[in-house]
């Protein structure tokens, strides 16, 4: 056998998997330690106008695994043309992001290892790496042991940390990243670690995550009895009955602040343990180490913060573990998760999970009004539509839908978002953020009247779903089941920001000012769940309160860290940050759409109470808060002043550019110069590949074609719009060739095959040619079966010889 020849498949099949299962098959077991070809992300979804295509996922050639889930070596394989080592960079990198602790390269020869427990301090004495013959690669109770040496472990802490996950037989396995999130969070806690703060982005399944780190811990026996908070009763419920239903008996909620000793797995809101009034918090009604694990999810609401609920809990429990989930982690003289719970122990960003392809990717359109933009001021006397004189002085975005209505600005807003429905989907789960109650009724008024005919059709199609408003928050559930239409456009203030698993909605509305981060990022990931099913890759953003700027804040998706490291002689508090928002933030906490006792106050309500800060109110003298005067005014005209559309980028940066000009910068990253891309194309067996690579790249020629012309061959557009080049139609193109008259070496039917495809060039494109279905389809086929036309050649190489040679004729020249 020449082991040069074979490919770098048949190098794994002949080689790599018998020297890992060993001569008695007594090594890796292939089917639950080996998977071969490992996909561990989707693949980027690209969006350019209405063209959706996934990039390519990332994988690696084996994971080799000591339990399921529980990882431990990464191998990438080369064929025997390359030197043993030649995979080893591609190997770390992957062993990093995955978080494996071994890293091997082969060439079917031998393999190289790399031992990443001796590069982080913790390892034993010897070699990072070193050349292991190929029938003695390590098995698992090896490198295990290896593993287990690095850190450290006792047997009782191996014992935690090879406890296996829960499996339901459905075959589901944890994502890399939830992997590696559960795994450091059960080994630090068998560790003795009891603070920790796990940052995950909305959809990327933290209640998930969080039930498998209480499975494996309460299982393994290192944790009995353990206290799941969450802030809204729905969060509870759908918790209860998807992700931990596996707790069965052991698991109970605590519902009418009664409390029941007798379970192991307790969930709650923190609302219902706790109150102003020493009789509410019933937490107290436990002992203080009756919990040995407490997580709290969504721990940015106000669970670090000294003064809050939550954080009063912690320190009843906190002879406990603790464990913070949050997508937002806090920063602000008020509020820090990192000084309560530590830096994070992993974090999974937005922009790591859309370009990882597991979280939808956005577009935004931004349209700014006039109004918005340049103020308003009343003119002398005017009147608002109920006879109240208006104060004189300027307004701005600042004053409008909270004490100054301008109803035609409204009218515009709705008027806008049915358009782009229109022009999209009409069925389409969209919610829009206003400023308060009041605002979302008079847009839910504006959006019935902007769609009178399904708004008559069915009822539900516009709702308003805000804390006073029974009606609408019944409906949450149905908008966020994908199988129910109705209802499509929900309109709400805070109450959908967070804790809304709409994995269909597909156009977020921002008509409310947003200057909180933290705010920001939960709304936005109302958005960010895809759902292929039901043909939910990507989601849009119309912004007509300049919300997306915080896009270019480098707080947006960074990793998290600690603006304030005080010295010896500062004080401890972190500074102000953000504070322009803190009380929206923290009334938001207050807010009774998020409460299971209805009679504590709503933030929705009390926003309306808080549109001037105290002492700001005109017309009020004194210094003590009063409700402001809102005028209402039907006459004023609102104008679109500006519209642009924005989207990211293959790295994940919002720009705004045409999709020329970004197609032109993408092409020419690749092809520095014409006589290269030229070189590549007249090269390519395959023209089809050379356009696939560049649809991975984010150059969408069916978009393309749209704005340049549909006539117009895939070379040609590419040629156009990144070189100049005029354009050439696929029938010019074809024309040209059959003036030629360069097909006179073959057979009178031969010919007619080859003037057929020519046709079809003209037609429909280069990809139809290169592909045998076409002599399937008239009027190929009349000219017998796929093997009877190849047989007119002499055979299957001397046709793809005819069809390039017809491609080298068509593109023999550039204009």
């Amino acid at each position: 056998m020449n082991k040069k020849a074979l490919t770098e498949a048949d190098i794994r099949t002949k080689f790599v998997t018998p020297a890992l299962v060993g001569p008695s098959g007594d090594k890796w077991d292939v089917m639950t330690q080996i998977r071969e070809e490992c996909y561990f992300t989707k693949g980027r979804v690209i969006v350019r106008g209405r063209t959706v295509k996934r990039g390519e996922a990332r994988k690696a050639d084996y994971i080799l695994y000591y339990k399921p889930n529980l990882p431990l070596a990464v191998i990438e394989a080369k064929d025997n043309n390359h030197c043993v080592g030649d995979g080893m960079q591609q190997a770390l990198e992957y062993a990093e992001i995955l978080d494996i602790p071994f890293a091997y390269s082969t060439n079917g020869d031998a393999f190289l290892e790399h031992d990443r427990t001796k590069t982080t301090g913790q390892g034993v004495a010897g070699p990072v790496t070193r050349e292991i013959p190929l029938d003695q690669f390590p098995a698992p109770a090896e490198l295990w042991a290896r593993y287990l040496a690095a850190r450290g472990y006792t047997a009782a802490q191996e014992a935690v940390a090879a406890q296996e996950y829960y499996d339901d037989g459905s075959l589901k396995t944890p994502r890399y990243y939830q992997i590696i999130a559960v795994n450091r969070t059960v080994e630090a806690i068998a560790r003795g670690e009891n603070r920790i703060l796990l940052v995950m982005a909305t959809g990327t399944g933290k209640t998930y995550t969080a039930f498998q780190i209480i499975w494996r811990l309460w299982k393994s026996g290192a944790r009995k009895r353990i206290l799941f908070l969450v802030d809204r009763n729905i969060l509870a419920d759908q918790t209860k009955t998807n992700d931990f239903k596996p707790f069965g008996p052991a698991m109970t909620k605590i519902t009418n602040r009664t409390v029941d000793k007798a379970f192991e797995i307790y969930l709650c809101l923190y609302q219902a343990v706790t109150g102003t009034e020493e009789e509410q918090n019933i937490y107290k009604q436990f002992s203080p180490d009756f919990f040995d694990l407490v997580v709290v999810d969504e721990c940015h609401r106000g669970s670090a913060a000294d003064d809050a609920a939550w954080r009063k809990v912690l320190e009843y429990f906190s002879s406990a573990a603790q464990v913070g989930l949050t997508a937002t982690p806090k920063e602000t003289r008020d509020v820090s998760n990192i000084e309560y719970f530590g830096e994070p122990l992993y974090a999974y960003s937005l922009r790591q999970g859309i370009a990882d392809g597991f979280l939808a990717p956005y577009k935004v359109i931004r349209i700014g009004l006039d109004k918005d933009l340049d103020g308003w001021r009343p003119e002398d006397g005017q009147t608002d539509k109920y006879g109240r004189a208006i104060e004189d002085r300027e307004y701005n975005d600042r004053d409008f839908d909270r004490n100054l209505i301008l109803e035609r600005r409204t009218a515009l807003v709705a008027a806008k978002v049915t358009r782009f429905l229109q022009a999209t989907d009409r069925f389409s789960k969209t919610i829009i953020f206003c400023e308060n109650i009041d605002h979302a009724e008079r847009m839910r008024q504006a959006m019935v009247n902007a769609n009178p005919d399904l708004a008559a059709a069915n009822s539900k199609y516009v709702m308003r779903v805000t804390g006073d408003n029974d009606e609408g928050k019944a409906q949450l559930d149905n908008f966020i089941d994908p199988e129910s239409t109705y209802p499509v456009v929900c309109i709400t203030s805070r109450l959908m920001s967070t804790g809304v698993d709409a994995q269909t909605c597909k156009l977020i509305v921002l008509d409310r000012r947003i200057n909180s981060m933290t705010e920001f990022k939960q709304i936005i990931g109302r958005g960010t769940r895809i759902n292929e099913d039901y043909g939910k890759l990507y989601f849009t953003i119309m912004d007509f309160k300049r919300a997306t700027s915080l896009f270019a804040d480098p707080d947006f998706d960074g990793e998290p860290v600690q603006i304030y490291e005080p010295g010896p002689d500062d004080p401890p508090v972190p500074p102000e940050d953000l504070s322009e928002d803190l009380s929206a933030d923290l009334s938001a906490d207050l807010s009774a759409d998020l409460l299971e006792d209805p009679s504590e106050a709503t933030s929705e309500a009390f926003s309306d109470e808080t549109a001037y800060p105290l002492g700001d109110d005109p017309g009020d003298p004194t210094n003590a808060r009063q409700p402001p005067v809102k005028y209402y005014v039907d006459d004023v005209e609102v104008r679109v002043a500006t519209e642009r559309v924005q989207y990211l980028d293959e790295h994940g940066k919002l720009i705004t550019e045409s999709l020329k000009d970004y197609s032109r910068r993408a092409v020419r990253r690749t092809y520095a110069t014409l006589d290269s891309f030229l070189t590549v194309w007249n090269d390519a067996e395959r023209k089809q590949a050379v356009l696939e690579e560049l649809a991975a790249r984010g150059v969408f020629l069916d978009e393309l074609a749209e704005q340049v012309g549909r006539d117009y061959d895939a070379f040609d557009l590419v040629c156009h719009v990144a070189f100049d080049q005029p354009p050439l139609t696929r029938t010019e193109r074809a024309e040209k060739v059959q003036k030629r008259n360069v097909f006179g070496k073959y057979g009178d039917k031969a010919r007619a095959v080859l003037n057929a495809l020519l046709a079809k060039y003209a037609e429909t494109g280069i990809q139809s040619v290169e592909s045998l279905d076409i002599l399937k389809v008239d009027p190929l086929r009349t000219f017998g079966t796929p093997i009877e036309i190849i047989s007119l050649f002499g055979g299957k190489p001397a046709y793809l010889a005819a069809v390039r040679e017809l491609e080298a004729q068509l593109y023999m020249d550039v204009a």
